[in-house]
Protein backbone atom coordinates (compact mmCIF):
# COMPACT_ATOMS: atom_id res chain seq x y z
CA UNK A 1 0.00 0.00 0.00
CA UNK A 2 0.94 3.39 -0.77
CA UNK A 3 -0.14 6.92 -2.29
CA UNK A 4 0.64 7.90 -5.69
CA UNK A 5 -2.54 9.85 -6.79
CA UNK A 6 -3.96 12.53 -4.77
CA UNK A 7 -7.31 12.85 -4.08
CA UNK A 8 -9.50 15.76 -3.51
CA UNK A 9 -12.15 16.13 -0.81
CA UNK A 10 -14.67 16.97 -3.58
CA UNK A 11 -13.47 14.09 -5.85
CA UNK A 12 -13.78 11.53 -3.05
CA UNK A 13 -17.46 12.83 -2.12
CA UNK A 14 -18.71 12.93 -5.42
CA UNK A 15 -17.09 9.12 -6.23
CA UNK A 16 -19.09 7.99 -2.56
CA UNK A 17 -22.25 9.44 -4.32
CA UNK A 18 -22.47 6.30 -6.40
CA UNK A 19 -22.39 4.25 -2.78
CA UNK A 20 -24.73 3.81 0.17
CA UNK A 21 -22.10 4.58 2.75
CA UNK A 22 -23.33 7.74 3.69
CA UNK A 23 -21.34 11.08 3.94
CA UNK A 24 -17.53 11.54 4.38
CA UNK A 25 -16.48 12.25 7.99
CA UNK A 26 -12.40 11.74 7.26
CA UNK A 27 -9.93 10.17 4.99
CA UNK A 28 -6.04 9.53 5.46
CA UNK A 29 -3.57 8.35 2.85
CA UNK A 30 -1.74 4.98 3.92
CA UNK A 31 2.08 5.15 3.31
CA UNK A 32 3.09 1.48 3.72
CA UNK A 33 3.39 -0.88 0.76
CA UNK A 34 4.68 0.14 -2.53
CA UNK A 35 1.90 -0.83 -5.11
CA UNK A 36 -1.42 0.94 -5.01
CA UNK A 37 -2.75 3.97 -3.84
CA UNK A 38 -4.97 3.12 -0.15
CA UNK A 39 -6.61 5.52 1.92
CA UNK A 40 -8.86 5.04 5.50
CA UNK A 41 -12.41 6.24 4.60
CA UNK A 42 -14.70 6.77 7.28
CA UNK A 43 -18.11 7.83 6.60
CA UNK A 44 -21.35 8.17 8.61
CA UNK A 45 -21.80 3.96 7.56
CA UNK A 46 -18.73 3.02 8.68
CA UNK A 47 -14.87 2.61 8.04
CA UNK A 48 -13.80 1.34 4.75
CA UNK A 49 -10.65 0.92 2.81
CA UNK A 50 -10.20 3.23 -0.57
CA UNK A 51 -7.79 2.00 -3.55
CA UNK A 52 -7.10 3.03 -6.59
CA UNK A 53 -5.10 0.96 -9.03
CA UNK A 54 -1.65 1.59 -10.04
CA UNK A 55 1.56 0.39 -11.60
CA UNK A 56 1.76 -3.66 -12.06
CA UNK A 57 -1.82 -3.95 -11.49
CA UNK A 58 -3.37 -4.28 -14.78
CA UNK A 59 -7.17 -3.34 -14.86
CA UNK A 60 -8.00 -6.54 -16.94
CA UNK A 61 -6.65 -8.15 -13.88
CA UNK A 62 -9.31 -6.73 -11.19
CA UNK A 63 -12.58 -8.56 -11.59
CA UNK A 64 -9.73 -11.81 -10.58
CA UNK A 65 -8.92 -9.93 -7.70
CA UNK A 66 -12.51 -8.92 -6.68
CA UNK A 67 -14.22 -11.77 -7.03
CA UNK A 68 -11.49 -14.17 -5.35
CA UNK A 69 -12.25 -12.07 -2.30
CA UNK A 70 -15.74 -12.63 -2.81
CA UNK A 71 -14.99 -16.55 -3.19
CA UNK A 72 -13.04 -16.79 0.23
CA UNK A 73 -14.96 -14.88 2.29
CA UNK A 74 -18.10 -17.12 1.31
CA UNK A 75 -15.59 -20.10 1.45
CA UNK A 76 -15.15 -19.34 5.26
CA UNK A 77 -12.14 -17.36 4.96
CA UNK A 78 -11.77 -14.16 6.63
CA UNK A 79 -10.91 -11.49 4.28
CA UNK A 80 -12.11 -7.64 3.53
CA UNK A 81 -15.03 -7.51 0.67
CA UNK A 82 -15.58 -5.28 -2.48
CA UNK A 83 -18.03 -2.98 -1.67
CA UNK A 84 -20.90 -2.98 -4.47
CA UNK A 85 -21.89 0.79 -5.62
CA UNK A 86 -25.74 1.05 -6.92
CA UNK A 87 -24.90 -0.22 -10.13
CA UNK A 88 -24.17 -3.67 -9.01
CA UNK A 89 -20.64 -3.47 -9.34
CA UNK A 90 -17.14 -3.26 -7.45
CA UNK A 91 -15.18 -1.42 -9.51
CA UNK A 92 -15.49 2.54 -10.16
CA UNK A 93 -12.90 5.62 -11.44
CA UNK A 94 -11.30 8.17 -9.26
CA UNK A 95 -8.48 10.64 -10.22
CA UNK A 96 -8.01 8.71 -13.86
CA UNK A 97 -7.43 5.22 -12.08
CA UNK A 98 -9.66 2.54 -11.51
CA UNK A 99 -10.91 2.33 -7.99
CA UNK A 100 -12.85 -0.23 -5.37
CA UNK A 101 -13.98 0.43 -1.81
CA UNK A 102 -12.57 -2.15 0.31
CA UNK A 103 -14.40 -3.36 3.79
CA UNK A 104 -12.47 -2.59 6.87
CA UNK A 105 -10.86 -5.41 8.70
CA UNK A 106 -10.47 -5.52 12.41
CA UNK A 107 -6.72 -6.71 13.42
CA UNK A 108 -3.49 -5.23 13.49
CA UNK A 109 -0.04 -6.71 11.43
CA UNK A 110 2.79 -8.17 14.13
CA UNK A 111 6.04 -6.63 13.22
CA UNK A 112 8.15 -9.24 15.01
CA UNK A 113 5.92 -12.81 14.31
CA UNK A 114 6.73 -15.39 16.76
CA UNK A 115 6.72 -19.30 16.18
CA UNK A 116 3.00 -19.16 17.22
CA UNK A 117 2.36 -16.36 14.72
CA UNK A 118 4.16 -18.80 11.76
CA UNK A 119 2.07 -21.79 12.79
CA UNK A 120 -1.30 -19.71 12.44
CA UNK A 121 -0.05 -17.88 9.14
CA UNK A 122 0.91 -21.48 7.87
CA UNK A 123 -2.80 -22.90 8.92
CA UNK A 124 -4.75 -20.05 6.81
CA UNK A 125 -2.32 -20.35 4.23
CA UNK A 126 -3.74 -23.76 3.59
CA UNK A 127 -7.03 -22.75 4.53
CA UNK A 128 -6.60 -20.39 1.66
CA UNK A 129 -5.39 -22.98 -0.81
CA UNK A 130 -8.11 -25.35 0.08
CA UNK A 131 -10.79 -22.59 -0.10
CA UNK A 132 -8.98 -21.63 -3.60
CA UNK A 133 -9.60 -25.03 -5.29
CA UNK A 134 -12.77 -24.54 -6.83
CA UNK A 135 -12.66 -20.51 -7.62
CA UNK A 136 -13.45 -21.05 -11.34
CA UNK A 137 -10.69 -17.86 -12.48
CA UNK A 138 -7.22 -18.37 -13.47
CA UNK A 139 -4.88 -15.99 -13.70
CA UNK A 140 -1.33 -16.59 -14.70
CA UNK A 141 1.67 -15.19 -12.23
CA UNK A 142 3.34 -11.74 -14.28
CA UNK A 143 6.27 -12.24 -12.02
CA UNK A 144 7.01 -15.70 -12.59
CA UNK A 145 10.56 -16.68 -13.32
CA UNK A 146 10.17 -15.37 -16.89
CA UNK A 147 9.61 -12.16 -15.86
CA UNK A 148 12.99 -12.25 -13.59
CA UNK A 149 15.59 -11.33 -16.09
CA UNK A 150 13.74 -8.44 -17.81
CA UNK A 151 13.41 -6.65 -14.47
CA UNK A 152 17.38 -7.25 -14.03
CA UNK A 153 17.61 -5.92 -17.41
CA UNK A 154 15.47 -2.92 -16.46
CA UNK A 155 17.79 -2.48 -13.33
CA UNK A 156 20.40 -2.32 -16.06
CA UNK A 157 23.87 -0.91 -14.89
CA UNK A 158 22.89 0.86 -11.98
CA UNK A 159 22.37 -2.81 -9.83
CA UNK A 160 25.93 -2.13 -8.58
CA UNK A 161 25.09 1.44 -7.66
CA UNK A 162 22.95 -0.29 -4.33
CA UNK A 163 25.78 -2.60 -3.61
CA UNK A 164 29.12 -3.63 -5.10
CA UNK A 165 28.91 -7.02 -6.70
CA UNK A 166 24.94 -7.64 -6.81
CA UNK A 167 24.71 -7.73 -10.94
CA UNK A 168 27.19 -10.68 -10.61
CA UNK A 169 24.99 -12.70 -8.13
CA UNK A 170 21.78 -11.91 -9.64
CA UNK A 171 23.05 -13.11 -12.81
CA UNK A 172 24.66 -16.20 -11.68
CA UNK A 173 21.35 -16.84 -9.26
CA UNK A 174 19.01 -16.02 -12.60
CA UNK A 175 20.97 -18.67 -14.28
CA UNK A 176 20.69 -21.36 -12.26
CA UNK A 177 16.76 -20.34 -11.40
CA UNK A 178 15.99 -20.52 -15.10
CA UNK A 179 17.58 -23.86 -15.61
CA UNK A 180 15.72 -25.53 -12.31
CA UNK A 181 12.38 -24.48 -12.08
CA UNK A 182 10.19 -26.78 -11.10
CA UNK A 183 6.99 -27.03 -13.66
CA UNK A 184 4.67 -29.31 -12.35
CA UNK A 185 4.14 -29.23 -9.01
CA UNK A 186 0.58 -29.25 -7.73
CA UNK A 187 -0.94 -25.59 -8.51
CA UNK A 188 -4.31 -23.49 -7.58
CA UNK A 189 -4.87 -19.96 -6.88
CA UNK A 190 -2.06 -18.71 -4.64
CA UNK A 191 -1.75 -14.84 -2.59
CA UNK A 192 1.74 -14.61 -3.66
CA UNK A 193 2.21 -11.42 -1.45
CA UNK A 194 1.80 -12.63 2.21
CA UNK A 195 3.64 -10.59 4.11
CA UNK A 196 3.19 -9.63 7.89
CA UNK A 197 1.57 -6.50 6.89
CA UNK A 198 -1.05 -8.46 4.79
CA UNK A 199 -2.24 -10.81 7.65
CA UNK A 200 -4.13 -9.34 10.60
CA UNK A 201 -4.32 -10.71 14.77
CA UNK A 202 -6.44 -10.20 17.73
CA UNK A 203 -4.55 -11.10 20.67
CA UNK A 204 -2.86 -14.65 19.21
CA UNK A 205 -5.50 -15.60 17.00
CA UNK A 206 -5.35 -14.87 13.19
CA UNK A 207 -8.12 -12.34 12.36
CA UNK A 208 -7.68 -12.05 8.74
CA UNK A 209 -5.58 -11.60 5.42
CA UNK A 210 -5.69 -9.04 3.20
CA UNK A 211 -4.21 -7.55 -0.01
CA UNK A 212 -5.16 -10.02 -3.11
CA UNK A 213 -3.09 -8.01 -5.60
CA UNK A 214 -0.67 -10.22 -6.74
CA UNK A 215 -2.88 -13.19 -6.21
CA UNK A 216 -2.56 -15.41 -9.13
CA UNK A 217 -2.68 -19.26 -10.36
CA UNK A 218 0.66 -20.88 -9.49
CA UNK A 219 2.75 -23.85 -7.55
CA UNK A 220 0.66 -23.98 -4.36
CA UNK A 221 4.56 -24.66 -2.26
CA UNK A 222 5.77 -21.61 -4.03
CA UNK A 223 3.58 -19.71 -1.61
CA UNK A 224 4.46 -21.20 1.18
CA UNK A 225 8.41 -20.51 -0.10
CA UNK A 226 7.15 -16.84 -0.25
CA UNK A 227 6.04 -16.50 3.47
CA UNK A 228 9.33 -19.00 4.43
CA UNK A 229 10.90 -15.78 3.30
CA UNK A 230 8.76 -12.74 4.87
CA UNK A 231 8.21 -14.44 8.14
CA UNK A 232 11.34 -16.72 8.95
CA UNK A 233 14.25 -14.04 8.61
CA UNK A 234 16.16 -11.93 10.51
CA UNK A 235 17.16 -8.38 9.31
CA UNK A 236 20.68 -9.57 8.95
CA UNK A 237 19.76 -12.86 6.82
CA UNK A 238 19.68 -14.87 9.15
CA UNK A 239 17.32 -17.92 9.00
CA UNK A 240 14.86 -19.03 12.10
CA UNK A 241 14.50 -22.51 11.45
CA UNK A 242 12.38 -22.70 14.12
CA UNK A 243 9.61 -20.52 13.13
CA UNK A 244 9.81 -22.10 9.85
CA UNK A 245 9.34 -25.70 11.42
CA UNK A 246 6.30 -24.01 12.88
CA UNK A 247 4.89 -22.37 9.65
CA UNK A 248 5.36 -25.72 7.66
CA UNK A 249 3.68 -27.72 10.56
CA UNK A 250 0.62 -25.28 10.72
CA UNK A 251 0.66 -25.54 6.78
CA UNK A 252 0.71 -29.68 6.79
CA UNK A 253 -2.21 -29.57 9.56
CA UNK A 254 -4.48 -29.01 7.22
CA UNK A 255 -2.83 -29.91 3.94
CA UNK A 256 0.13 -32.29 3.25
CA UNK A 257 3.12 -31.46 1.24
CA UNK A 258 3.88 -33.61 -1.86
CA UNK A 259 6.91 -35.40 -1.73
CA UNK A 260 7.33 -33.71 -4.94
CA UNK A 261 6.92 -30.23 -2.73
CA UNK A 262 9.12 -31.34 -0.22
CA UNK A 263 11.95 -31.72 -2.79
CA UNK A 264 11.46 -28.69 -4.60
CA UNK A 265 11.27 -26.19 -1.06
CA UNK A 266 14.66 -24.99 -1.07
CA UNK A 267 14.57 -23.75 -5.28
CA UNK A 268 11.11 -22.22 -4.76
CA UNK A 269 12.27 -20.22 -1.92
CA UNK A 270 15.59 -19.30 -3.22
CA UNK A 271 13.76 -18.00 -6.65
CA UNK A 272 10.69 -16.49 -4.34
CA UNK A 273 13.45 -13.98 -2.49
CA UNK A 274 14.75 -13.80 -5.87
CA UNK A 275 11.31 -12.16 -7.11
CA UNK A 276 11.06 -10.19 -4.65
CA UNK A 277 14.93 -8.75 -4.75
CA UNK A 278 14.06 -8.03 -7.94
CA UNK A 279 11.06 -6.01 -7.56
CA UNK A 280 12.47 -3.82 -5.10
CA UNK A 281 15.42 -3.29 -6.84
CA UNK A 282 13.39 -1.99 -9.92
CA UNK A 283 11.49 0.52 -7.25
CA UNK A 284 14.19 1.54 -5.12
CA UNK A 285 16.28 2.75 -8.53
CA UNK A 286 12.70 4.80 -9.78
CA UNK A 287 10.93 6.26 -7.01
CA UNK A 288 8.06 8.83 -8.96
CA UNK A 289 8.75 12.25 -7.71
CA UNK A 290 6.69 13.16 -4.32
CA UNK A 291 4.96 9.89 -4.38
CA UNK A 292 4.24 9.21 -0.46
CA UNK A 293 6.12 5.83 -0.76
CA UNK A 294 8.42 4.05 1.22
CA UNK A 295 10.68 1.46 -0.84
CA UNK A 296 11.61 -1.53 0.40
CA UNK A 297 15.31 -2.15 0.56
CA UNK A 298 16.47 -4.89 -1.58
CA UNK A 299 19.55 -5.82 0.19
CA UNK A 300 17.03 -7.49 2.44
CA UNK A 301 16.20 -10.42 0.18
CA UNK A 302 20.05 -9.97 -1.26
CA UNK A 303 20.84 -11.46 2.16
CA UNK A 304 18.17 -14.05 2.17
CA UNK A 305 19.59 -15.51 -1.17
CA UNK A 306 22.81 -16.02 0.87
CA UNK A 307 21.57 -18.37 2.76
CA UNK A 308 19.21 -20.00 0.27
CA UNK A 309 22.28 -20.52 -1.53
CA UNK A 310 23.82 -23.05 1.37
CA UNK A 311 20.24 -25.23 1.16
CA UNK A 312 20.04 -28.23 0.45
CA UNK A 313 16.82 -29.65 1.37
CA UNK A 314 13.60 -28.45 2.93
CA UNK A 315 14.60 -29.86 6.47
CA UNK A 316 17.00 -26.89 6.13
CA UNK A 317 14.05 -24.49 6.43
CA UNK A 318 11.95 -26.83 9.47
CA UNK A 319 10.14 -29.56 7.15
CA UNK A 320 10.81 -32.62 9.50
CA UNK A 321 7.91 -35.30 8.52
Amino acid sequence: MAVYTEVSDEALTAFLGEYDLGSLLSYKGIAEGVENTNFFVHTTAGSYILTLYEKRVREEDLPFFLNLMGHLFRAGLSCPQPVRNRHDTALGALCGRPAAIISFLDGVSVKRPTAHHCRELGRALAGFHEAGRDFPMSRANSLSVEAWRPLFEQAGTETDTVAPGLAERTSADLALLEANWPRDLPSGVIHADLFTDNVFFIGDDLSGIIDFYFACTDALAYDLAICLNAWCFEADGRYQREMGAAMIAGYEERRRLELAEVDALPILARGAAMRFMLTRLVDWLNVPPGALVQPKNPLEYDRRLAFHRTAGHARDYGWSR
